[in-house]
């Protein structure tokens, strides 16, 4: 995100310009849809260009899916560009010494209520219209008494060690278990 500059709305495909719906739901159920194991790639590439653009493009798949990419690389998945590797969901990758400590998908009722706390945003009604940059931007600005960020907070804090911290880490360790991420999504 780049406050200098509009964000982007329109993409330019062979001299033609199309409007990009690049609404947080809208993106949120394209990756959804990216990450559907029951759909073919060409369903998904066709999908994912109308979600994106709202009309069906007369190319080879090839081409669609080069279309896609770019679309997909230069506006939701940014990021890979500025050197913060995200998987195909946006959630920063987690690097060698450290491990995904939250997913959209899976903490949506924390990161509901944390906007509404926060910022008085709620989200459903924010649906079509809040941008997927401004979504993320307020989901990293969140304050840290969010529940969203508690949770993390969890997630990547440190077991305490020495006399007297058993009863402390027990806490700890079952509040871990109790909001730890589910393997596959």
């Amino acid at each position: 995100m780049n406050i200098a500059y509009p964000l982007t709305e329109t993409v330019e495909i062979d001299g033609e310009t199309y409007r990009l719906d690049l609404s947080f739901d809208n993106v949120l159920r394209l990756i959804d849809m990216l990450n559907d194991k029951d759909l073919n790639d060409i369903i998904q590439i066709e999908t994912g260009l109308y979600m994106l653009i709202g009309v069906d493009l007369e190319y080879p798949i090839n081409k669609k899916e080069e279309i896609l990419h770019h679309i997909f690389r230069e506006t939701i998945g940014k990021e890979v560009e500025e050197n913060i590797p995200v998987d195909i969901e946006g959630n920063p990758m987690p690097t060698k010494e450290e491990e995904q400590v939250y997913s959209i998908k899976q903490d949506a009722s924390y990161i509901y209520a944390s906007f509404y706390q926060d910022y008085g945003i709620d989200l459903y009604e924010c649906q079509g219209k809040l941008h997927w940059e401004k979504f993320k931007a307020l989901l990293t600005g969140l304050k840290p008494d969010t529940k969203f960020k508690e949770v993390i907070n969890i997630r990547t804090m440190e077991l305490p060690s020495g006399k007297g911290s058993e009863k402390q880490r027990k806490q700890i360790k079952e509040l871990k278990e109790y909001y730890a991420l589910k393997g596959g999504d």
